[in-house]
């Protein structure tokens, strides 16, 4: 895990973990169930490698996000606004989304 900052940022009232590394353009990588950053760890070293500024978050309720109580908290309005606030934070412009989901 060399060189990936870590940091927590303030987004659609949660404290969300993100995991960063690299200059250029924004690659935002999410995971899917039942995983954390931690499962684009190759990747975000590849990518960074490469010329991109790579940042892959704990989902709410997953890793060193939050998680709230109650399964209200977590529909896919959530998950968009965590996101949206997420971009708010990184201040850019345009972003290369990269998800997957595990069953697949």
């Amino acid at each position: 895990m060399e060189g990936i900052e870590r940091r927590w940022i303030h987004t659609n009232g949660i404290k969300m973990h993100i995991a960063e590394k690299g200059k250029g353009p924004l690659v935002l990588l999410v995971h899917g169930f039942p995983e954390t950053w931690l499962s684009w760890i190759h990747q975000i070293n590849h990518l960074a490698a490469h010329g991109y500024h790579v940042v892959a978050p704990d989902m709410r309720g997953y890793g060193e996000s939050d998680c709230p109580q109650y399964p209200s908290s977590y529909t896919i309005f959530h998950t968009v606004g965590d996101l949206i606030g997420l971009l708010d934070e990184l201040v850019e412009q345009q972003v290369i989304f990269l998800s997957r989901w595990w069953p697949l």
